[in-house]
């Protein structure tokens, strides 16, 4: 399963992409807001630090003013994928921006047809939010389970991109029902790296080589 980190801020891209483990970044409006900074000046860093797909959200809501602010972000880099949301006319943009040879991230998808139509549509990645699913009552992971194997049926290239994570416990989970990648806010993807036993035993270890009172 891949990682994207899901921030804009550059620090913890940095942070996060010196560890290893980062194969992509996902950014939204709200965490550009975040920043306070021009937003390709934002996504030219980001494509800087992290050679793989980097997510960059339009803000239009009408499919031709999504087309012309998507053809705008995919020059930025190459490696920048357009996110429309999970509306009509965010499947008219994908449809129109994939024929154009230009990644999209369907974003804000709720149940597998949503995801379904979205991978006909020509989308590279298919974004179910979990968390969200979480706070309403539902279980987020019976709706990436499906939307998996669903895709497994067929050949659509699309990716499962699970986003909204908001624990270790929902990384696991994206990782045990077989999704493609996650992506994960910097103060998660810390967690997952943590335990007090990996803590004590190394602890220990040192101690009992400094008794030794030897070099490597």
């Amino acid at each position: 399963m891949k990682y994207f980190i899901d921030t804009a801020d550059v620090a913890e891209i940095r942070e996060a992409a010196s560890w290893g483990l980062i194969d992509g970044v996902t950014t939204n409006p709200s965490l550009m807001a975040k920043t306070g900074r021009p937003y390709h000046d934002v996504l030219r860093e980001i494509c800087e630090i992290v050679d793989g797909p980097i997510s960059a959200e339009v803000v239009a809501t009408e499919a031709s003013a999504m087309i012309e602010e998507g053809e705008k972000l995919a020059k930025v880099h190459k490696n920048i994928v357009v996110k429309c949301p999970m509306i009509i006319e965010g499947l008219k943009a994908t449809h129109a921006l994939a024929k154009r040879g230009i990644r999209v991230n369907v974003t804000l998808i709720f149940t597998p047809l949503q995801a379904l139509a979205a991978a006909k549509v020509g989308a590279s990645f298919l974004s179910p939010f979990i968390g969200r699913l979480d706070d309403i009552g539902q279980d987020g992971f019976a709706i990436v389970e499906d939307m998996v194997q669903i895709l497994s049926n067929y050949d659509y290239p699309a990716e499962v991109l699970v986003a909204s994570v908001r624990s270790t416990t929902h990384l696991l989970r994206a990782a045990e029902v077989g999704a493609d990648i996650a992506t994960v806010p910097f103060a998660v993807l810390k967690q997952t790296l943590h335990h007090p036993l990996t803590d004590l035993g190394l602890e220990r270890f040192l101690a009992d080589w400094r008794k030794t009172n030897q070099k490597i």
